[in-house]
């Protein structure tokens, strides 16, 4: 049986891979890359020699027939990559995936790097329930997330570029309890790996002063439950 494997990639250290992963990178027939050069460094680095097919955004809608008769016709399968943790989070993968199932092609999704777990748990915040929101839409639909997130009883998971953290924070003054607590996690798994953690105001003043860099992981605390009169 045909057979796709998703692969996640570091999101930072090189050492973050699975031995699993290397497995089947080697293995495979080829590799779909959302940056074929990004995937390239990557297995230079572990002196891997595959066949690298380009699969991103802006391909990916009119590319995937053509994926599947060549993952078909395959020996081995084929593995999908992002550029960095694990395909279809915010990131290509998911058209393909849902049509290879629907084309009877095994999917096998291995457990590896992604920014969301190590985000929420060194935040401190409860990560026993959480919602991940990925990136929020630049415009249409932006103030109703943020007045959804404001009700949230759950601690939050955001991604965000770094040239629109201050932006964010400054909405956060807006629509969440100026108590509200927020962790930004910069350069996870990456040498200049930060977290920040205060309120909306606090953050915004430090980062105001700061220009942020790098990859960013947003995680808001759960709205604080209205004490009961005694």
């Amino acid at each position: 049986m045909s057979k796709l494997y998703v692969v996640p990639t570091p999101i930072g250290n090189l050492e973050d891979i699975t031995l699993r992963a290397l497995r089947i990178l080697k293995e495979v027939d080829f590799i779909l890359a959302e940056d074929t050069r990004t995937t390239g460094k990557l297995l230079k680095h572990y002196d891997i020699s595959k066949q690298l097919v380009s699969h991103h955004i802006h391909n990916e809608h009119h590319s995937l027939d053509r994926i599947i008769d060549q993952i078909r016709s395959s020996a081995y399968g084929a593995a999908i990559v992002s550029d960095a943790g694990t395909p279809s989070i915010s990131d290509p993968g998911f058209l393909l995936i849902r049509k290879c199932i629907e084309n009877d092609i095994e999917v096998i999704a291995l457990p590896g790097p992604s920014a969301i777990i190590p985000a929420i748990v060194g935040s401190g915040f409860p990560c026993d329930s959480f919602v991940f929101e990925g990136f929020l839409p630049h415009k249409k639909g932006r103030q109703t997330k943020w007045k959804m997130i404001g009700e949230e009883a759950r601690s939050v998971v955001l991604y965000e570029s770094p040239h629109r953290l201050v932006k964010a924070l400054k909405e956060m003054t807006e629509f969440l309890d100026e108590e509200r607590q927020i962790c930004v996690a910069r350069e996870i798994s990456k040498i200049y790996e930060t977290y920040h953690r205060g309120t909306p105001k606090e953050l915004l003043a430090h980062f105001e002063k700061n220009d942020p860099k790098g990859e960013i992981v947003i995680v808001i605390s759960a709205k604080t439950k209205p004490k009961k009169d005694d």
